[in-house]
């Protein structure tokens, strides 16, 4: 149950060389006109908060989404949830290397709007039509790819050696997001419905294209990108098995894509189903379930900070990715085996330090891969969630 990342990358990491600095990204201001301006210099921290404000108007919404998914599908709950998730994941899948490709010619920002507005749209929908709320949810897959263009924009503006650190600051920035707004969804659906929650997260998904609009700077100068804003995309660039070809020819990336899929094929079953688990079979409760989401988030921001940082020098690269991936196995099988309320709580401070691994593996990606071969990244993510 770590998170995105998220457990939720676009060609995350280029070259240092590739960076965003100021006076280049005036030149891409100049050329892109006002909308690519904005409050300034692109950082990490921009990053971080559109990232907050997404996952945050979604935890908001963990209570509500349970019992309408429950009430819709009565007979199938586990079934139709994991249809949903799958179909939502292939369709990332299949469209993340062209979002990836169009975002090396007209920039993050735009694609930063495109991902948090559709990926968002489902949610005023959970009032009006469930059945239309859980199809757009499966739909917007196509664009649900907001973490890819983010560790972009990530790329774009740190120093290879920087980026572990930075990859880190954003996965725990999930995790903030989830300590305390499933708890305040509960709060507001017990007292005022589930119809106040569904407008307070609709306003916070607002708040954060309306941040990326006016406050997000481009982090991608025009002078950096590959090609001219009139050139066609290939299909070459858009084949979402065309980087993973790639990858083939490199024995050290490739056993990376490998060890991500593994890691995450079975954690992206566990985290589909996870709440609807602890609500049906263990019997959390709202405020149980909320308190526990708190609970691992904040060991989580305590694990990709403190503990990543001092783990990535003292261990190094590689054996950090080790021992996230052996938390992994030790709180999935905790998890499986487990049958009482307190196995569920005591595993859930495994799954915290296994959140390590995706940041870990970010900045391993980084320095053994060329810049034409990140695609990975995005790969191994949006086929976990197949």
């Amino acid at each position: 149950m770590s998170e995105e990342p998220p457990p939720e990358p676009e060609k995350a990491a280029r070259k240092p060389e590739a960076r965003a600095m100021p006076e280049k990204r005036t030149g891409a201001q100049a050329a892109g006109g006002s909308s690519l301006q904005g409050f300034g210099r692109p950082s990490v921290y921009h990053a971080a908060i559109v990232i907050f404000l997404e996952f945050f108007a979604w935890g908001l919404l963990t209570t509500p989404m349970l019992t309408v998914l429950h009430e819709t599908f009565p007979q199938h709950t586990f079934l139709m949830n994991g249809l949903i998730q799958g179909v939502k994941g292939l369709l990332s899948f299949l469209s993340a290397p062209l979002i990836g490709a169009l975002s090396d010619v007209w920039g993050r920002k735009p694609f930063l709007i495109g991902t948090v507005f559709f990926t968002c749209f489902p949610i005023p929908l959970m009032r009006i039509s469930p059945w239309w709320y859980f199809a757009m949810i499966s739909v917007s897959g196509v664009f649900s790819v907001t973490f890819s263009v983010i560790f972009a924009y990530v790329a774009d503006v740190t120093q290879e050696h920087e980026r572990s650190t930075a990859y880190g600051w954003v996965s725990a920035t999930f995790a903030a997001s989830l300590v305390s707004s499933p708890a305040i969804g509960a709060y507001l659906s017990a007292s005022y419905g589930d119809s106040l929650v569904v407008l307070v997260a609709t306003v916070v998904a607002l708040l954060d294209i309306c941040f990326i609009l006016l406050a997000v700077p481009e982090s991608l100068p025009e002078k950096m990108r590959p090609v001219s804003w009139g050139t066609q995309i290939s299909w070459k660039q858009a084949d979402p098995f065309a980087s993973l070809k790639k990858v083939g020819k490199d024995s050290a990336v490739l056993l990376i894509c490998i060890t991500v899929f593994l890691s995450y094929l079975p954690e992206a079953g566990q985290y589909s189903s996870f709440f609807l688990y602890l609500r049906q079979v263990i019997g959390f409760g709202s405020v149980k379930i909320a308190a526990f989401i708190a609970m691992v988030g904040i060991l989580s921001i305590v694990a990709q900070t403190v503990f990543l940082s001092i783990l990535m020098r003292s261990l190094g690269n590689k054996n950090t990715v080790l021992l996230g991936l052996g938390f992994q196995m030790f709180q999935l099988a905790w998890y499986g085996f487990g049958s009482q309320a307190w196995m569920m709580w005591a595993a859930g401070t495994v799954a915290a330090m296994s959140s390590i691994t995706f940041p870990a593996v970010s900045a391993l990606v980084s320095r053994n891969a060329e810049s034409d071969q990140q695609d990975l990244r995005t790969e191994s993510n949006d086929v976990k969630r197949t």
